[in-house]
């Protein structure tokens, strides 16, 4: 295979686009989704002459009759997209303030933008699958990809920005949360990810929901000032209970669900709940689940909701159902309609 690298001017790369001549394939992009302010950032490096990385591009089809050719683009395309939105002065690219959009540029900043030199590889007549093997290799890790260490490649917008502040909100180190390898795994963004989407939406399966919020509120979080104060009350609320470090409330399926539950009672039902007297209760709570992991058969037939909330604490934990039955158990005990006597018979 022989790769070459040269230049191109953004005039040549967007006339491929417009014309057909230069084809994007979405089977090699890395689908990095851009908010308005990368793309605003991205535009402001072009027209200040600043280099960005290279693209990539393959030979495509040949029409052996007329010699009429295409090139596929094969890594760059959110590069060129957001290129040509600027300069089609496109709906989808709102520009932040001081970049200028283009049609107010001057003649020489125009033509200056359009010969841009753009840093090109060529791969030259390759096959598919060879071109498969280069993005594997250039992107290869020692581990795969997690759900959200992939969707962290995809998006850096507000709502992914948000829950990665409120994963490294000191109330997760104080109660150590967060092991070293959850943090470098980023288990921590996305715990706190599904508790920003649970709190605005329900419970959900694992990370399926994370798709949907982190495109919806690339661009903006308007919910964010809102919910930073609430979070910020409902870990204040949690220290209040008072609960030992080596509290299993402090395991992230429990600690989830306890969030939840507390956001739920404080600011969407406004119920009145003392942190004191809801922490004796969940002291009281954990102490009967930890029982329950050596529970014989009578201590099953006698604590039925314990063992509910237990077998959905470690079974499928992050499970829709799981998580609803967890949620409606922590509720009760909260609000102080656990019947613990009726459990302890």
């Amino acid at each position: 295979m022989q790769i070459a690298a040269g230049t191109r001017r953004i005039h040549s790369l967007l006339n491929g686009l417009r014309t057909g001549a230069l084809v994007p394939d979405p089977n090699f992009q890395r689908r990095l989704v851009w908010s308005n302010k990368h793309k605003s950032a991205f535009i402001e490096t072009v027209l200040r002459g600043y280099p960005f990385p290279e693209i990539y591009i393959a030979a495509g089809n040949v029409n052996p009759d007329t010699g009429e050719a295409t090139e596929m683009l094969v890594d760059g395309q959110q590069r060129l997209t957001t290129l040509k939105q600027y300069v089609d002065a496109s709906k989808d690219l709102k520009l932040s303030d001081g970049v200028i959009p283009f049609a107010e540029l001057g003649d020489e900043q125009k033509t200056s933008f359009y010969n841009y030199p753009v840093a090109v590889r060529d791969l030259g007549q390759t096959s598919i699958s060879e071109i498969k093997e280069i993005f594997e290799r250039i992107n290869s890790t020692n581990y795969s990809l997690n759900a959200m260490e992939i969707q962290n490649a995809r998006y850096d917008g507000e709502i992914k920005q948000f829950a990665e502040e409120l994963s490294q909100n000191s109330f997760f180190e104080k109660h150590r949360v967060f092991s070293t390898t959850d943090i470098r795994r980023m288990r921590d963004v996305s715990f706190a990810l599904s508790v920003v989407i649970t709190v605005m939406s329900t419970y959900f399966s694992l990370e399926s929901e994370f798709e949907y919020y982190l495109r919806q509120y690339n661009d903006e979080f308007e919910e964010k000032q809102t919910l930073k104060i609430e979070f910020q009350k409902v870990f204040h609320f949690i220290n209040k209970c008072d609960l030992p470090e080596k509290s299993r409330v402090w395991r992230k399926s429990d600690l989830f669900t306890l969030i939840i539950e507390i956001q739920r009672a404080l600011f969407k039902e406004e119920i009145n709940i003392e942190p004191v007297e809801s922490g004796k209760r969940l002291l009281r709570f954990y102490d009967l689940i930890n029982k329950s992991a050596k529970a014989d058969e009578e201590f099953a037939r006698e604590h039925h909701k314990i063992m509910e909330y237990y077998n959905a604490a470690i079974q499928g934990t992050n499970s829709r159902s799981n998580r609803i039955k967890r949620g409606k158990i922590i509720q009760e005990v909260i609000n102080g309609n656990f019947e613990f006597e009726k459990q302890e018979k």
